[in-house]
């Protein structure tokens, strides 16, 4: 008896083989998520950092629905090569992000050219999808407010790379994988 040699395949591949939800798909549920005042009411907030809790997300995708003190934000990131859509439920949110596709590997410092930078002001039931290696930093910057959002990504996240950012110097300064979050 022979037996074949076992390929591991990538969240890319596994996704090229069955397909998962479309950006758009990701972005219609958390639209309709957020509009959940039931489910976005029942979020416990945390007055000086983030809360969040795990949702079921259409089509083997994850969600995760985030409570924002006043004052929050990510950092500059990356989903590695999952796509996803984000919709603020309550407050407001601020997107910054980078219209532009970094390499995914060999590199620890790159200087960004000019006109790249997009900014959005996300009020309750705005949202946006993207798609692989969408370079973002997400923030409340109310200072009274809280915000409260829901996101979606498949496949569900690999990894995320975290970025400082200082002028037009963009620099890796960390990868996480799913175990450094839950």
């Amino acid at each position: 008896m022979t037996s074949a040699p076992v390929q591991a395949t990538s969240a890319t591949q596994r996704s090229a083989d069955s397909p998962g939800p479309t950006p758009a798909q990701l972005l219609e549920f958390v639209r309709r998520t957020a509009a959940d005042a039931d489910l976005v009411s029942a979020l416990p907030l945390d007055p000086e950092g983030r809360t969040w809790v795990r949702l079921e997300g259409p089509g083997g995708s994850e969600a995760w629905l985030i409570g924002w003190p006043p004052g929050t934000g990510t950092g500059w990131h990356d989903h590695a090569e999952s796509i996803g859509a984000f919709t603020t439920a309550t407050g407001e949110l601020t997107e910054n992000a980078l219209a532009v596709r970094l390499p995914t590997e060999g590199w620890r410092s790159l200087e960004l050219a000019e006109g790249i930078d997009r900014r959005r002001k996300l009020p309750p039931g705005a949202g946006r999808a993207f798609g692989h290696h969408h370079v973002h930093e997400v923030l409340n910057e109310s200072r009274t407010e809280h915000a409260v959002s829901v996101h979606a990504y498949y496949p569900p996240l690999p990894l995320m790379r975290r970025f400082s950012r200082t002028g037009a110097v963009l620099r890796l300064e960390q990868v996480e994988r799913p175990e450094d979050w839950q």
